[in-house]
């Protein structure tokens, strides 16, 4: 059977220890899946892949509000960063919540025929747009905020590194194609996604993640944010500092669009490899290359920098979305 991995040899969950093998078996009983190709592509470097699962967890899987809006959010992201492989996921999740009709008119790219659906849709593709004027109002209570933004940041990134470091094919074959092959896949999940998850079970993964942003506040969503944030900054150590400065001013510089095919603000594979991989992942991800890895990917730079090198990237564009949130919206009141 073919592998989706494209740069790395992850640890296999039957070969792993300590962390890797803690967070193989939480995918396991709040996932459902312990060997979700996402997760384990981070295998390599644990101090990632623990708080890459906590954001998850804590948000689309125990957040508050229905797991069916949360899949909606995520799915809406997948979309605006053109993921097909999460898309896909999300489309056989839905399936797993019970909201059958739902999961198929995303599949066939239609709107969701549910008017607050197709808001919440929505409102997830925009979270791609720094200071998108369509984040407000909130198509959900503000009470569910952390969850749903928590939902969106952990998508970003999940997105980014599937697209850099993934195939698309989630199945082999891309067999969730095929109607019947997706639900019968969603059906599989249906009683770990209905179950109930208790709030904080991934925390005790993390180092002293600390409380995370304001929006979060309160919550189980914003530890696991923060220490995402200082995990991915670790991978700044991998560029020097011409590099970081262009990574910093294409990052700034970004409006949410996807950048043109004639793109000569990225820098050259054969002067700065290392800061093209990196505004790559921030910004368009699935243009990464075997060239683009190869130029970089030499001694004594291993797949475990490599990883490290895209989650920088792919948290930078984050840290741009998080920074323009409209706050007052989220923090006031209901």
């Amino acid at each position: 059977m073919p592998k989706p991995f494209r740069y790395t040899t992850p640890v296999p969950p039957r070969s792993a220890t300590g962390r890797v093998a803690e967070v193989y078996r939480q995918l396991g009983e709040d996932f459902g899946i312990e060997g979700a190709s996402t997760f384990v592509v981070l295998s390599s470097a644990p101090d990632l892949l623990a708080p890459a699962w906590a954001l998850m967890r804590e948000s689309l899987i125990a957040g508050a509000g229905t797991r069916t809006d949360r899949e909606l959010v995520a799915a809406g992201v997948s979309q605006a960063n053109r993921c097909p492989f999460c898309v896909d996921a999300h489309t056989m999740l839905l399936h797993a919540t019970g909201d059958h009709r739902l999961a198929e008119s995303l599949a066939r790219g239609e709107t969701p025929s549910d008017e607050r659906h197709a808001r919440v849709l929505d409102w997830g593709r925009a979270t791609r747009t720094p200071g998108s004027p369509d984040l407000t109002p909130l198509p959900f209570p503000r009470a569910e905020a952390a969850a749903h933004l928590g939902t969106a940041f952990a998508f970003h990134f999940i997105n980014r590194i599937v697209s850099a470091l993934l195939t698309e094919n989630l199945l082999p074959c891309n067999a969730q194609r095929l109607r019947c092959v997706r639900s019968l896949a969603g059906r599989s999940l249906a009683r770990t996604v209905r179950g109930h998850h208790a709030p904080g079970a991934s925390l005790a993964l993390l180092d002293d993640p600390g409380q995370g942003p304001a929006w979060a506040a309160g919550t189980t969503v914003g530890p696991a944010y923060a220490a995402l944030g200082a995990a991915a900054s670790m991978g700044a150590g991998l560029l020097d500092d011409v590099e970081l400065t262009l990574v910093d001013e294409a990052v700034a510089a970004w409006d949410g669009s996807h950048p043109p095919v004639a793109w000569d603000e990225l820098p050259a594979r054969d002067r700065r490899p290392g800061a093209r991989l990196a505004i790559l992942a921030a910004l368009a991800p699935y243009r990464i290359t075997d060239e683009d890895v190869a130029a970089w990917l030499k001694p004594p730079f291993t797949e475990h920098c490599l990883v490290h090198l895209i989650a920088y990237g792919a948290f930078a564009a984050i840290d741009r979305i998080e920074s323009e949130l409209p706050l007052p919206a989220l923090l006031e009141t209901p």
